[in-house]
């Protein structure tokens, strides 16, 4: 029987960091969505931008456990449960996400009581609240040890799975004055949620068997290492499309694509293609290296800075250039225009995350890691 666990000392230090967010949750309240980075240009920030990437995350731990069920992979079943509590804790921080970057939080009930189906954030909400209800029961029926519930649920977990990270594309793709609108949008997403998913979840199984809370086999750590480098693969492979599409002659994109390769948002590109892409593939192609732990952390950790850099420059570039604006520009709506009238207008969009902004989102992963402390201590400490 297991008899480490996360300590209380470990929970209590992201609980502080929790009750900081809120504190500052509740200062965003009063004050409005002021006080974040975000303007009337640049409508969403940090919030949305770290949504997306929580999403992805949880998609892989979900879709590598149903598929222990689906295609009868029995090496997979091992870490199915750790996979799900990973998933589960992923999801709950997206959903929280949304939560606090809506400035009119006590209008949330209007979502049960007077839906509009055309708004893609209803489907999102609605795909989010399914998801995690199936990670739930997933977690209940594999801790009852009642396999055939298990294997049922498998076979909706996984078209879910693929499809919460869809429609989180779909809130983008679909936005027809973006440069974001392309068909390409939810296969692009699904290729980095596998990916980035099956990435956090590696890391998770070594900070479990560091922990010594379960045992991650050196066979099923290579094994999965490898199918991450596949999945990486895929992931290039969109972007490669999505670059030349952009950079096709009469597409309309070259002021996007000369952005997002050498300007603002370059860095966060190149960071991708290079160490979230190239270098975890160099890494997860080796077998001698596949073997080594310190390798594994290496280009797990890559492969989700590289998306959480994805989410960035795709979020922030369309930004860049508003879709359409005054004689004097656009009107930035931020504490510091209401002090300086002069500067208040803008012809190009500009983000800079705020302190309260940060700590709100640390506050909210933070939750993610406790319900993943406490859901392991439960679950998978105790068999």
């Amino acid at each position: 029987m297991q008899t480490k666990a996360f300590s209380k000392p470990v929970i209590g230090l992201f609980a502080a960091l929790v009750a900081v967010g809120i504190a500052c949750w509740v200062y965003q309240l009063m004050r409005g969505l002021a006080v974040t980075g975000m303007s009337n240009i640049n409508s969403w920030g940090m919030y949305i931008c770290t949504f997306m990437l929580f999403v992805g995350l949880s998609a892989g731990g979900l879709i590598v456990a149903s598929s222990a069920h689906v295609f009868g992979i029995e090496r997979f079943k091992d870490v199915a449960k750790p996979a799900v509590i990973c998933s589960t804790a992923c999801i709950c921080v997206a959903g929280m996400l949304v939560l606090v970057d809506m400035g009119g939080i006590q209008r949330i009930w209007r979502m049960l009581t007077g839906p509009n189906f055309r708004s893609p954030l209803v489907w999102d909400m609605a795909i989010i609240t399914t998801y995690l209800v199936i990670n739930v029961l997933d977690l209940f029926w594999m801790q009852k040890g009642d396999e055939e519930k298990v294997r049922k649920l498998s076979y909706v977990a996984l078209p879910v799975a693929i499809l919460v990270h869809s429609v989180t594309a779909w809130i983008f793709g679909l936005q027809i004055a973006r440069a974001w609108y392309t068909a390409i949008m939810a296969p692009i997403f699904v290729a980095s949620a596998l990916d980035s998913g099956l990435a956090i979840l590696l890391l998770s199984l070594l900070l479990l068997d560091k922990v010594g809370i379960s045992k991650l086999d050196d066979g099923l750590m290579s094994s999965l290492g490898k199918l991450l480098a596949t999945f990486v693969c895929v992931d290039a492979f969109f972007i490669g499309c999505e670059v030349l599409t952009m950079a096709y002659p009469g597409a309309g994109e070259a002021v996007a694509l000369s952005e997002m390769l050498s300007g603002d948002t370059a860095v966060f590109f190149w960071f991708e293609i290079i160490c979230g892409l190239l270098i975890p593939f160099l890494v997860l192609a080796s077998p001698k290296r596949r073997e080594k732990r310190s390798m594994i952390v290496l280009a797990s950790a890559l492969i989700v800075l590289g998306v959480a850099c994805k989410r960035v420059w795709l979020l922030f570039t369309s930004f860049i250039h508003p879709n359409i604006y005054g004689g004097l520009g656009i009107t930035t709506g931020t504490f510091a225009a209401q002090s300086d009238p002069a500067g208040m207008w803008a012809l190009t969009g500009s983000y800079l995350p705020t302190v309260p902004e940060c700590l709100v989102t640390v506050g909210v992963i933070s939750v993610g890691v406790i319900i993943f402390m406490v859901l392991s201590n439960l679950f998978i400490a105790r068999d």
